[in-house]
């Protein structure tokens, strides 16, 4: 059976969904989308890989972080607009009373060179996270309508752009995105011929 014919398990009800964006929102720090991946398509199978990358690429064009409009859509798909609001409260209830309690105490916190240090190294990871899922998610591009090797030139430009060029993001979005939605429309259009 296949990645995508294989029935899949769904969550038992919004509260299980609740629970399981609240540990997956204490899991991360900046990079919860790496263990949102390895959460939902690895450990409980709620999706496939290729629905993840489909859910990633509508929230990536969505305003607000990639991983809230991914909770609200799986909490929609499972159980509607409940679902939708027990995933997003899963991801901020218990994230912002931790915010808002080391926010108190802040001040004496920042100040204290081992908590810089903390600070730079879980930026170093979620970095680090995030690249890891990229490359799991690497062997779904064979399914991509563009094929492989147009999709990771266009990544190959999107890094060049933004992390040697230094360009705005803004027109780095515009620019390559708008250039591969074009390249990946003329693709289908091709493909239903």
């Amino acid at each position: 059976m296949t990645d995508e014919a294989a029935p899949r398990p769904r969550p038992a009800s919004p509260s299980a969904l609740f629970w399981a964006f609240t540990m997956l929102a204490l899991q991360g720090f900046g990079g919860v989308l790496a263990v949102a991946q390895r959460e939902l398509v690895e450990r409980r199978h709620w999706l496939s890989k290729s629905e993840f990358l489909e859910l990633l690429a509508i929230a990536q064009v969505l305003p607000g972080p990639n991983v809230v409009n991914i909770s609200l859509m799986i909490g929609d798909r499972f159980f509607g607009l409940r679902g939708a609001f027990a995933a997003l409260g899963g991801m901020f209830t218990l994230p912002c009373v931790i915010v808002l309690s080391l926010a108190a105490v802040s001040e004496q916190l920042l100040t204290h060179p081992a908590m810089a240090g903390a600070l730079r190294g879980m930026g170093a990871v979620a970095a680090g996270l995030i690249l890891a899922t990229g490359l799991k998610l690497l062997g779904s591009l064979r399914g991509n309508a563009m094929g492989r090797t147009m999709c990771l030139l266009l990544a190959a430009a999107t890094v060049t752009a933004v992390a040697l060029l230094r360009w705005p993001l803004i027109w780095v979005v515009l620019g390559l995105g708008s250039l591969g939605m074009a390249l990946a429309w003329r693709r289908l259009k091709e493909l239903e011929r």
